[in-house]
């Protein structure tokens, strides 16, 4: 079996979003590709997570060398 990937999973879910906004779905359909499409975010939302939490900054110091520190959403000007 494939591994699950973000990248996949994403793709999986515009597509589901698609198909829901047609409104074209039987509404048994419709509600399995809803409750597949949850599962899809929650998994997205998961590794997205993950990623912020591995991502670090990397800092010049004043005496030309390099540190790096554990990025913080909270002091971060990117919202």
């Amino acid at each position: 079996m494939a591994q699950k990937t973000f990248e996949k999973s994403m793709e999986q879910l515009e597509r589901i979003v698609s198909e829901l906004e047609t409104g074209e779905l039987p509404l048994e359909t419709a509600i399995k590709k809803f409750e597949e499409g949850m599962k899809l975010s929650t998994f997205c939302s998961k590794k997205l997570d993950e990623t912020e939490k591995k991502v670090t900054i990397l800092l010049g110091n004043e005496d030309g060398t390099n540190s790096e520190k554990a990025f913080d959403p909270a002091d971060s000007d990117i919202r």
